[in-house]
């Protein structure tokens, strides 16, 4: 626990304090910040970056993943703060067409009053990291077919986890610089996890989509959850008599927030990114696959928001699934933007060549590395040969392309994602029914028993997404498009149960997929919360004998599902040989100064408290107030500010004091930016000063720079934070939550004081 790992490619770091750094690039391993003391001196830190390298202490030890987003427990009864962004299930969990938490938000008066956030709702901790690339990748034959060379991968990860998980522990172990290293990484799970406060929209989504993603900003983008354990501390689900998790470790909430020229940390679990990926990569992400989404996305957001205007309950089941292509649509076409407008693409290209005549320029590296760039940009060609076809039938069950087949979750963590659609529960229901006859080592990562409770969790949890009004304009759509597809490309599997044929006039396709859905949607029970579970228990020959309609194109659409998956193995296996070369190459080029990846685990992040220039002419201040928020509210659609906040700031406009006020600005903060290193996955993370205390929580990143994570902009990359004093001025004045504040000790407490450990 709290291990300290030195890898050889940063020896360099030591040399920070006088070679030239990129920006406030990276989001560093936590062992990494030692190595990092003399950039972070240069900044104005004077605390102990070893307290970053303790998993176990403050402030690491309080760092929460809800697997998906980030959060922290601030008081020593188990309360996580995070975004309100990140609560968006839970609301939708326990909303009802009269009764629209996402809209009115939600405070527990007591503790007796928080609300369950229902089945699959986690909370986990990490509480070690274990250098374990030998185990993984040593000794495997350098001639081994790259399909051989998966399943070796594959084998050695699934033993090192079952080794890994006792006592309650969940471990998963992931890949790092394209596979060149590997960690087992131990979390403490939580399986009770209970929904505290949330804002109402008006306050926690001010802005909307309208706001999203760009400054000046004023969104409160804030809630609650708090974590239950039994009364003998064990991690179990949901129960009445389950108490309050006692953490080791929990966050000073500073109540001065964020000023400019801070110095910030930035806390958490960074999702993905991709700035190691070949220039071929990241050609065919921009050149293809991103304007694919960026139209479909938009095409399927229009068809979802006609199922729900007249329809309350298909709107709140419609209500997540839409959020989420909202914010990866806006997101997309920021990276579009960056990376073709901004020529952050052939900056892509610029750097590559470079790197490929370093190799070129020496004997010893072209016969080490020579053949590295060719190879990987061979298997873009190869995945290209059929990627619409394979788009599209993963769309059609309600999946989006795989942003890249190398490392995929599957090794570092089996997760089970929530079904949004009828045809992605069969296909999960059919493909467990063929796992389990297996041996346990032989299934595949997902399936295997350990997540055998979040299989049935993820069908349980599927009943507040699933309707069958979004399922038949969605699948109407991919379809449509899936009967174009040319010779060669077709999907038999749906030609034969549909009824297509290539070259099919697009009325008589239309017909024939009318006629089909009508049979689908007539003849399938999948709607149906019991009988999705009772799936679960059947053997592939029980769920073929019950003719349901789902479960049976669920079966027709393996046999080609699964030869896809198999040569994304083939293909793994060819990047497991190839990446740890090409990160050598990178590596010996940089000088070792090249961060690691995003990966879903646990980094640490830092910049300074900063506006930027926009543009040419135009200056972002990098905080925002209320004031902000007076001069946009309109009173409806995304800008309907809540009365009661409005009435709050005008209380404070006639004298009301406040301890949040802001002497320099002489209002309460909002938002605030900073030049920290982020990406999804962040969101909710903790924003630390330099005394370790909470000053805000990252939410965001900007439009202008969304293509970080494919090529950093040391200049303009800036994140959006909220701060601490809009979020405890909202808890006091607004919303009644006064509770909260005293829970987390903010009463009373000295400003200027030291966190522990820092």
């Amino acid at each position: 626990m709290g291990l300290r790992l030195r890898f050889p490619f940063f020896a360099a770091l030591a040399l920070a304090a006088v070679l030239p750094l990129a920006a406030d690039e990276g989001m560093w391993m936590p062992q990494q910040i030692p190595e990092l003391a003399p950039r972070l001196r240069a900044m104005g830190f004077a605390g102990d970056p070893r307290a970053f390298a303790d998993l176990t202490g403050y402030p690491m030890g309080a760092i929460v993943s809800l697997g998906g987003c980030s959060a922290s427990f601030v008081s020593p009864d188990g309360l996580i703060v995070t975004n309100h962004h990140c609560v968006q299930g839970a609301l939708q969990f326990n909303s009802k067409p009269d009764r629209n938490l996402m809209e009115d938000g939600f405070l527990a008066k007591s503790r007796a009053g928080e609300l369950s956030n229902g089945p699959g709702s986690r909370a986990f901790v990490t509480v070690s990291v274990k250098d374990v690339t030998g185990e993984i990748t040593g000794g495997i034959d350098p001639k081994s077919a790259d399909r051989d060379r998966y399943d070796v991968v594959e084998r050695r990860v699934k033993e090192r986890v079952a080794a890994c998980e006792k006592d309650g522990l969940r471990c998963t172990v992931a890949a790092f610089f394209e596979g060149k290293e590997w960690f087992q990484l131990a979390q403490m799970e939580i399986r009770d996890v209970r929904l505290v406060y949330a804002p109402a929209a008006g306050i926690g989504n001010f802005g909307g989509e309208t706001d999203n993603w760009r400054w000046p900003r004023h969104t409160g983008d804030f809630s609650f959850y708090r974590a239950y354990v039994s009364p003998s501390g064990k991690s179990v689900p949901f129960a009445k008599e389950n108490v309050p998790f006692r953490p080791k470790q929990w966050l000073k909430v500073s109540p001065r927030g964020a000023s400019p020229g801070d110095l910030v940390f930035v806390v958490g679990y960074p999702g993905r990114t991709f700035r190691l990926n070949t220039h071929a990569e990241v050609r065919e992400k921009v050149e293809w696959e991103l304007p694919r989404l960026v139209k479909r996305y938009a095409d399927q957001i229009a068809l979802l928001e006609k199922v729900g205007k007249d329809d309350k309950e298909a709107a709140l089941r419609v209500s997540t699934r839409l959020r989420g292509l909202h914010n990866s649509l806006t997101k997309y076409k920021g990276v579009l933007e960056g990376m073709v407008k901004g020529g952050l693409l052939t900056e892509k290209e610029r750097n590559e060549k470079d790197l490929r005549s370093f190799i070129d320029a020496d004997p010893v590296r072209r016969a080490s590395y020579g053949d590295v760039l060719p190879a990987l940009d061979a298997l873009v060609t190869e995945r290209a040969r059929t990627r619409e076809r394979d788009a599209l039938l993963l769309e059609l069950a309600g999946e989006r392309t795989r942003e890249r087949d190398a490392l995929p979750l599957e090794l570092t963590g089996g997760m089970n994602p929530v079904p949004f659609t009828a045809l992605a529960s069969a296909q999960a229901i059919h493909r467990f029914s063929l796992e389990k006859p297996k041996p346990d080592a032989d299934r595949e990562p997902a399936y295997q028993q350990r997540n055998w409770t979040r299989v049935r969790e993820a069908q349980e949890r599927a009943q507040r997404n699933l309707t069958p009004k979004a399922d038949r304009v969605l699948m109407t759509y991919t379809l449509t498009d899936i009967a174009k597809l040319p010779a060669g490309q077709r999907i038999e599997a749906l030609d034969k149960a549909v009824g297509l044929t290539p070259g099919m006039s697009e009325a008589d396709a239309s017909k024939v997929i009318s006629a089909f859905l009508d049979r689908f949607f007539a003849g399938t029970r999948l709607y149906d919360k019991e009988f999705r579970l009772g799936c679960l228990d059947k053997t592939t020959g029980e769920l073929e004998a019950m003719k349901d309609t789902g479960l049976a194109l669920a079966a027709a659409l393996y046999p080609l599902a699964e030869a896809n998956r198999e040569r994304t193995k083939a293909r793994n296996g060819a990047t497991y040989r190839l990446g740890p070369r090409y990160a050598d190459a990178l590596l010996t080029r940089s000088g070792g100064l090249v961060a690691p990846d995003a990966n879903s685990t646990l980094r640490v992040t830092y910049g300074e408290v900063k506006g930027v220039e926009a543009r040419d002419g135009l200056l972002y201040l990098p905080q925002t107030t209320l004031r902000g928020i007076t001069e946009k509210a309109t009173g409806t659609g995304e800008f309907n500010a809540p009365k009661a906040l409005l009435e709050a700031i005008q209380a404070l406009r006639a004298g009301k004091k406040s301890p949040y006020l802001d002497p320099k600005l002489g209002d309460v903060p909002v938002d605030f930016l900073s030049t920290v290193d982020t990406t999804g996955g962040n969101s909710g993370s903790a924003t630390l000063n330099a005394r370790g205390e909470l000053v805000g929580l990252l939410f965001d990143g900007t439009y202008d720079t969304e293509a970080n994570d494919y090529v950093f902009d040391p200049v303009k990359t800036r994140s959006i934070h909220v701060d601490t004093r809009i979020m405890l001025w909202v808890m006091s004045e607004v919303d009644g939550a006064s509770h909260l504040i005293s829970e987390m000790g903010i009463e009373g407490q000295t400003l200027g004081t030291k966190a522990p450990g820092l």
